[in-house]
């Protein structure tokens, strides 16, 4: 069973970076569940969206490939107890350090996103 939810979790935290990095909405709002909030700081100024408002502002900005960024974003770890995980990536993006925890839960047999915690570190 742990094999089988690396894997799955696994597959989800790619389809994150992908639908950051290309700008892919529809593929990076598959990963979330419907109600989340993401917290954060970006350079110490706090942050407080919506899954919806912070999709609005990776679909309204130009997105890392194309400007012309390699992909470097990686998982560091991934924590499983059950049907609850966390994950904790390096997301080096647009001038950024960004760190990210993410909380994941299985619903319905599909792992998805329900708290994005994220900072900048120089």
């Amino acid at each position: 069973m742990y094999q089988e939810n690396i894997k799955e979790i696994e597959n989800l935290i790619t389809n994150y970076f992908e639908g950051i990095f290309y700008g892919d909405i529809t593929k990076l709002e598959s990963c979330f569940h419907k109600n989340v909030y993401i917290y954060g700081d970006i350079k110490g100024v706090d942050y407080l969206k919506s899954v919806n408002e912070y999709l609005e502002g990776v679909k309204s900005r130009q997105s890392p490939r194309d400007l012309n960024e390699n992909l470097k974003m990686k998982i560091i770890g991934i924590d499983i107890m059950g049907k609850i995980a966390m994950a904790k990536l390096h997301v080096p993006m647009l001038g950024y350090n960004y760190y990210d925890y993410l909380s994941l839960t299985k619903i319905n047999n599909d792992w998805k996103i329900v708290n994005k915690l994220f900072t900048h570190v120089q």
